[in-house]
C-alpha cells in the first residue's frame, strides 16, 4: 500500500505499491526516449547529480508598483535586480573559451522591460552584470517605471539574457506585480488582502530624504552586517512574534501585520538578523504609538528597539544604526524621529530559474524554464501516478527520479504526469528493501538540457511486526521456503512515498 504525509491531498482511491512488476504498458501517448538514447542519457545524469553544474537566474522585485502620471515618471522602487549564479556559469565560459571566442565571448548582457512593450530594445532597459565578492552576476534595473495610459491592474516583468557574442541565453518572468496610483491613506481593511503585509512574507525597506530619488537608501546585509546600500537591496521575511513570551523564545505567529506588533526582521539571503522591533505608523515625522492599524503597501514606518528607551533603528549616510527619539510633550502617544529612521515598507516577490547545459550541446535559448511548484500522488492499481504541478512545462519534458526516466505525458503548461517507477530501476531489488531511497526530481529537455528542483522523492519501507513472525535468518538459504517467507514479508510491507522539498 501506499500512504501519503500528513497535510497531503487524498487520493480518491487506494494505491498499491510502485514497486510490483507492471501489469500493462502505459499509454501510447506517454513518451519515453529509445533504449539507446536513455541509456546514454542515463550515464549523463549521473554525471551530473555526482557534480551539479546548475546556472541560476535570481529576479528580485517589488510585489506592487506605482503607477507614473502625465510626464512625472515613477521608477519601480526597490529596482528589480538580477543575480547569476551556480558553478554552471564557470563551466560555460570554458566551453566558449574553448571555441576561440575569447572571454569577451562570455560576457552575459540583457534586457529587462515591461509585459507589454514591443521587441525594439529601446523600449527596455539594458542590464550591464558585474561580478560581486561572492561570484555572482548583479544588475538591476533603476529606471523602469508604467506610464498613466498602461490601464493594466496586473504586469509582469520580461528579463532577456544574451551572451556577448550574441548567442541567446533565454527569456524570464518575474511573478505578478500590482498596479496601484498612490499608497493608501486610509485605515485598511483585512478584507483587502492585497495590499495588506502577512507575517512570514517578504519585505524590502528603504529611506528617502525629501522624496528625492537620488537619495534613496536600501536596508541590505553586507559582511555580516546591516548597511544601507544606494545600489542593492535585500529582502527580509517579516515575522509576527508573541509578545508575551520573552526574547530568548521568541515564538512566531501568523496573522497581518499591525502597527504596534513586535515583529522580526530576517535577511532572506544570508540569515542575519535584527534583534525584536515594535513597528510604528510615521505621520510627518512622529511616531504613533497608539496605532495598531494593518500595514499597507508603501507606507512610512519606524521600528523601534523591543524594551529599550525610545531607541529606533536608523541609517547614517551608508550605516544603520540606532537613533533615540524625543518625546511630545502635548501629545504623549507621539515621539519625534529624524529622517533616518522613517522608512517606506513593500513587499517583494522571488523567482529562481536553475538548468543546466553542462551535459548537452543546447543551441536554442533555455527558456521556458519550467518552474515545479507541488506534487500530487494519484491512481491506483498496479501503477502510481504523479502529477507535478507548476508553470511553463511543455511536451519536450520528461521527468527524471534521479538517474531514471518516467514515462511522462504533457498535460497543459502548468501539469506534467508521470508513471513512478519501481524502486527496482534504481539498481535496488525490492525484496531487500530496509531503508529509505530519496532521488531528486529533474525536468529534463529532448536536447538533453537539465531542470533542477527543489523537490525529492522517497521510497520508505516500513516492517510491520506480527507476533509469531518467523525470522527470515532462521529459514534455509538453499530453500524455496526462504523465497516464499521473503514475498509473505514483502506483502505484509507498507511502501509510502513522501513528497518533500
Amino acid at each position: 500500500l501506499l500512504s501519503l504525509p500528513a497535510g497531503a491531498a487524498v487520493p480518491a482511491e487506494p494505491l498499491t505499491h510502485p514497486c510490483r512488476p507492471r501489469s500493462r504498458s502505459p499509454p501510447r501517448c506517454w513518451l519515453r526516449s529509445n533504449p539507446y538514447q536513455g541509456s546514454l542519457l542515463r550515464d549523463s545524469v549521473r554525471r551530473y547529480l555526482q557534480l551539479p553544474a546548475d546556472q541560476t537566474v535570481l529576479i528580485l522585485h517589488a510585489k506592487v508598483a506605482q503607477k507614473s502620471y502625465g510626464n512625472e515618471k515613477r521608477f519601480f522602487c526597490p529596482p528589480p535586480c538580477v543575480y547569476l549564479s551556480g558553478p554552471g556559469w564557470k563551466l560555460k565560459q570554458e566551453q566558449i573559451k574553448a571555441r576561440d571566442l575569447g572571454e569577451a565571448g562570455f560576457r552575459v548582457c540583457g534586457y529587462m522591460g515591461l509585459d507589454s512593450m514591443g521587441s525594439s530594445l529601446m523600449e527596455t532597459q539594458k542590464l550591464s552584470f558585474e561580478e560581486q565578492p561572492d561570484a555572482k552576476g548583479f544588475s538591476c534595473a533603476k529606471a523602469l517605471y508604467i506610464s498613466d495610459t498602461d490601464k493594466r491592474k496586473h504586469f509582469r516583468l520580461v528579463l532577456k539574457l544574451f551572451f556577448s557574442n550574441g548567442q541567446e541565453i533565454g527569456t524570464f518572468h518575474s511573478k505578478l506585480i500590482k498596479v496601484i496610483s498612490k499608497p493608501s491613506q486610509k485605515k485598511q481593511s483585512l478584507k483587502n488582502t492585497d495590499l495588506c503585509i502577512s507575517s512570514g512574507s517578504k519585505v524590502s525597506l528603504f529611506n528617502r530624504l525629501r522624496s528625492q530619488t537620488v537619495s534613496t537608501r536600501y536596508l541590505s546585509v553586507e559582511g555580516g552586517a546591516f548597511i544601507a546600500s544606494a545600489r542593492q537591496w535585500a529582502a527580509f521575511t517579516l515575522h509576527l512574534a508573541d509578545e508575551r513570551c520573552s526574547r530568548s523564545e521568541f515564538p512566531l505567529r501568523e496573522g497581518y501585520i499591525r502597527y504596534g506588533s513586535v515583529v522580526q526582521l530576517v535577511c532572506t539571503a544570508t540569515g542575519v538578523t535584527l534583534p525584536p522591533l515594535i513597528i510604528r505608523k510615521v505621520m510627518k515625522q512622529y511616531a504613533m504609538l497608539d496605532v495598531d492599524e494593518p500595514i499597507s503597501q508603501l507606507h512610512k514606518c519606524a521600528f523601534q528597539l523591543q524594551g529599550s528607551d525610545r531607541m529606533y533603528l536608523c541609517l547614517s549616510t551608508e550605516k544603520v544604526i540606532q537613533f533615540q527619539a524625543s518625546p511630545c510633550p502635548k501629545e504623549a502617544n507621539r515621539e519625534l524621529l529624524n529622517n533616518g529612521s522613517c522608512w517606506t515598507i513593500i513587499s517583494t516577490e522571488t523567482v529562481e530559474y536553475t538548468f543546466s547545459e553542462s551535459l548537452a550541446c543546447v543551441r536554442e535559448p533555455v527558456s521556458p524554464v519550467p518552474l515545479i511548484a507541488a506534487l500530487q500522488l494519484t491512481g491506483g492499481g498496479d501503477v502510481a501516478m504523479l502529477e507535478v504541478q507548476g508553470e511553463y512545462f511543455h511536451a519536450h519534458l520528461k521527468v527524471w527520479f534521479g538517474d531514471v526516466e518516467a514515462e511522462t505525458m504533457y498535460r497543459s503548461p502548468k501539469s506534467l504526469v508521470c508513471v513512478v517507477p519501481d524502486v527496482s530501476a534504481f539498481g535496488s531489488d525490492w525484496r531487500w528493501l530496509r531503508y529509505p531511497i530519496t532521488v531528486p526530481l529533474l525536468l529534463i529537455r529532448d536536447d538533453g538540457l537539465i531542470y533542477s528542483s527543489s523537490f525529492t522523492f522517497t521510497y520508505t519501507p516500513e516492517q510491520s511486526c506480527i507476533p509469531g513472525q518467523q525470522l527470515l535468518s532462521d529459514a534455509p538459504q538453499d530453500s524455496d521456503k526462504l523465497l516464499d517467507s521473503i514475498h509473505q514479508e514483502f506483502t505484509r510491507t507498507n511502501f509510502h512515498l513522501f513528497m518533500q522539498t
